[in-house]
């Protein structure tokens, strides 16, 4: 087991190559051993790197969605009206604390990223 900081892209490339080599490694191996280190290394790598941001509340609601198959319809009991659901998620409209409960309890969503700032369309 050779392993060494991941400071550049080639050392990311590189660990990245290794990671897939040894990734049904059995754990309490040396191997195993490294697959876990180098994963946590790849890890902190991406996160400094390439960073994921979460999505708008708007967009996480259009993903969880798509998820569970629910069409607009679907969130009137949690929203409102067909013309409320379509106003939201049209960004004519911002959700209401009501509105960011129901949702995050039907969606499974965290209720602080419901409750983010997002951009309404005039």
């Amino acid at each position: 087991m050779d392993l060494k900081p991941i400071k550049t892209e080639t050392d990311y490339r590189t660990a990245l190559k290794r990671l897939e080599d040894i990734f049904d490694a059995k754990p309490g191996t040396m191997e195993g051993d490294e697959l876990e280190i180098l994963g946590l290394m790849v890890d902190d790598y991406e996160n400094q790197h390439y960073p994921v941001e979460a999505p708008d509340p708007i967009e996480a609601i259009k993903i969880r969605m798509e998820e569970l198959h629910l069409k607009q319809v679907d969130l009137i009991p949690e929203i409102g009206g067909k013309s409320r659901v379509s106003e939201i998620l049209n960004r004519k409209r911002r959700l209401t604390v009501d509105m960011v409960r129901k949702l995050a309890k039907r969606l499974n969503l965290s209720a602080n990223l419901l409750i983010k700032d997002y951009q309404l369309i005039q």
